[in-house]
């Protein structure tokens, strides 16, 4: 298996929901600007909105930071519109809803369930060149925190501004940084 961590994102062109409109979105829509690709396996289903919700709530803070979120599903930007319509939780969100109805772009990115049809938990951040710098994926039963990808996309942004520094565990902005040096081994 090729690592995808520096990879480029795939190409993809995909129809999305967003605030009431349908519009189309590209791997090139996304370049020159910070995008998280938050993938999730169906609409009207139970952790799903859980995990959609909290984005939400969060997506201003990410959008003071020039990121742009991306939500993904197997399901039709018919879909997308129809649940947003039924469901107050998914009412909050703002940002785009892609569908990924052929499992095109899941499938490229290694997390589409072949037999299912459906993607599981993956979260890709990409930088403005668009290469991954973040890639998770989890268990459809495991839902996922978005103040802790908030952390981390703060984190990869600031290694890319300071390429001669790194966060330790649990890093968030303001703390001190490392800057590794043949003095700091053994040390911390």
């Amino acid at each position: 298996m090729e690592n995808i961590i520096n990879s480029q994102l795939p190409e993809f062109k995909l129809q999305a929901y967003q605030n009431g409109n349908f519009k189309t979105v590209t791997n090139k829509d996304v370049l020159g600007k910070w995008s998280i690709f938050f993938f999730y396996p169906a609409d009207f289903t139970f952790v799903c909105p859980t995990e959609l919700e909290d984005l939400a709530d969060l997506y201003p803070e990410f959008q003071k930071l020039n990121v742009e979120i991306y939500s993904v599903s197997t399901d039709s930007h018919f879909v997308h519109k129809a649940w947003h319509d039924a469901s107050a939780t998914i009412r909050k969100i703002k940002y785009p809803m892609l569908a990924d109805h052929t499992g095109a772009l899941s499938r490229a990115l290694g997390i589409l369930i072949e037999e299912e049809g459906l993607a599981y938990r993956g979260t890709f951040l990409v930088n403005p060149q668009g290469k991954i710098k973040i890639a998770e994926i989890h268990d459809n039963s495991i839902g996922r925190n978005a103040a802790e990808l908030l952390r981390k996309t703060e984190a990869a942004k600031f290694v890319d501004e300071h390429p001669d520094e790194v966060c330790p565990a649990k890093w968030k902005k303001g703390d001190a940084t490392l800057k590794p040096s043949i003095d700091l081994v053994g040390k911390i």
